[in-house]
């Protein structure tokens, strides 16, 4: 289990620290006004690191509720029907909850 939880530590580590993200952050800080370049670059890391949550947490909302979906139509066949449109409903709801984060990010990034 401890090997387990430090294999993917050190992979979301790996996968941040390569993250493109953080070079944006950096042009974005760069080219900030000479008085605030550390509230600048911290907004850029602030949007950046929020559109990552957002896409983490989408992604592991939709598996869920997808997996829930398939596990409860293959236990009903009978049920797809009414399964399907609630299950269609969701996902476009956790969609649109990503998508606004993904606004909130372009704001944060007009303030640099």
């Amino acid at each position: 289990m401890i090997r387990k939880l430090g294999t993917i530590t050190t992979m979301v580590t790996a996968a941040v620290l390569m993250s493109p993200l953080f070079a944006m952050a950096q042009e974005a800080a760069a080219g900030a006004a000479a008085g605030s370049p550390l509230r600048a670059g911290l907004i850029a890391i602030a949007a950046n690191i929020g559109i990552g949550i957002a896409a983490f947490g989408s992604a592991l909302g939709q598996g869920r509720m997808a997996a829930a979906a398939m596990e409860s139509i293959g236990r009903n066949p009978n049920s797809a029907g009414q399964i399907f449109t609630p299950m269609i409903i969701g996902l476009a709801f956790i969609e649109a909850l990503t998508l606004y984060a993904l606004v909130i990010a372009f704001f944060l990034q007009a303030k640099i």
